[in-house]
């Protein structure tokens, strides 16, 4: 062989076992290379966002992780889901799921543009979370309503005569109050916001007079005497609002009942070691003492279970929440 040939071969047998050499620490390289995207289908200053950003601040605190929080509201959440429904499954792209979303939407819409169960990747439930009837204090002052039983008098008396708002068609603070309409058999006209941040704003202030919103969203207005909470709308009375009772209890409804819950999920497709990546350090981060006392002064229960679990509780959502939205007759075209 010429020694030029061989110096060309000599090079090209250099440069391949360099890369061999390098292959494997670009195949362990590990996640998350980047920042990691999360997209919240509603607007800021609501329970979607107060917790997408307390787990994005959380994971925030581990070497390589940067979680930036991407609101993107309108369609009742599902504006935000199909963006993720249709990223990239590469972890980068991550849904802070509601059972709006992921649990109501499938049956109040005609038609979506996702399909919740097919197209995304179920990580882990973020958070359980009771709702809230809360009442606008003047109107509720002005009209003498300082229990359940006063508003369904009320809007009994006065149908089509109380506003009230949801933070966006088919959210769980929606079908709340179309469940609670139903069994009072009342009338109130529903006003739907794109989260509960702008929602909150005009009950305050007044525009609107009733909502059944997200515990942990409303508490500080609660707090501060700008929103009267009447009832829960759980099965029990949360440990956060001490004293106020559940509509089952107050309203003589014993049937009545619709929580809310968050979880984290990822486009369909995503690798699964990068799914329980991502479970792991989040149900880590939610035990953690601080955490779990920060969430729960909200009213809102950690949870971080297994992707299997939380498709599971997923699938059973969706037929729950179909019976409730038939029964109520609520539909979004």
């Amino acid at each position: 062989m010429q020694p030029n040939r061989r110096r060309v071969v000599a090079l090209l047998l250099s440069a391949s076992l360099g890369a061999l050499a390098a292959w494997p620490a670009l195949a362990a390289d590990p996640y998350p290379a980047r920042p990691i995207r999360l997209v919240v289908p509603f607007a800021a200053g609501g329970t979607t966002d107060i917790l997408a950003r307390a787990v994005a601040a959380e994971l925030a605190k581990l070497p390589g992780w940067n979680v930036v929080v991407d609101n993107k509201p309108g369609a009742g959440g599902n504006i935000g889901a199909d963006i993720v429904a249709k990223a990239a499954p590469d972890g980068y792209t991550l849904l802070m799921g509601t059972v709006g979303t992921h649990g109501i939407n499938q049956s109040l819409y005609g038609k979506l543009p996702f399909d919740p169960i097919k197209d995304f990747a179920p990580i882990t439930e973020v958070a359980a979370v009771p709702n809230v009837l809360v009442l606008n204090p003047a109107f509720a002052q002005q009209n003498k309503i300082d229990s359940v039983k006063d508003l369904i008098a009320y809007a009994r008396a006065n149908p089509g005569k109380i506003n009230m708002a949801s933070s966006g068609n088919g959210t769980s603070i929606h079908l709340a109050g179309e469940l609670f309409k139903t069994q009072t058999r009342t009338f109130m006209v529903h006003f739907p916001y794109k989260g509960s941040g702008p929602a909150l704003t005009d009950l305050a202030g007044g525009t609107m007079q009733v909502m059944f919103d997200n515990l942990p969203s409303s508490m500080a207005l609660i707090k501060s005497g700008k929103l009267k909470a009447l009832a829960v709308t759980s099965a029990r009375p949360s440990p956060a609002l001490p004293g106020v009772p559940t509509i089952a209890q107050a309203a003589g409804l014993p049937q009545y009942e619709a929580s809310s819950w968050f979880g984290l999920l990822a486009p369909a497709g995503t690798p699964p070691d990068v799914i329980h990546r991502i479970q792991q350090v989040v149900a880590k981060a939610l035990g953690a003492p601080a955490v779990r006392e920060r969430l729960q002064a909200q009213g809102a229960e950690p949870v971080g279970n297994t992707p299997e679990q939380f498709a599971a509780f997923i699938r059973a959502e969706t037929a729950k929440w179909a019976k409730v939205v038939k029964d109520s007759g609520a539909k979004v075209d």
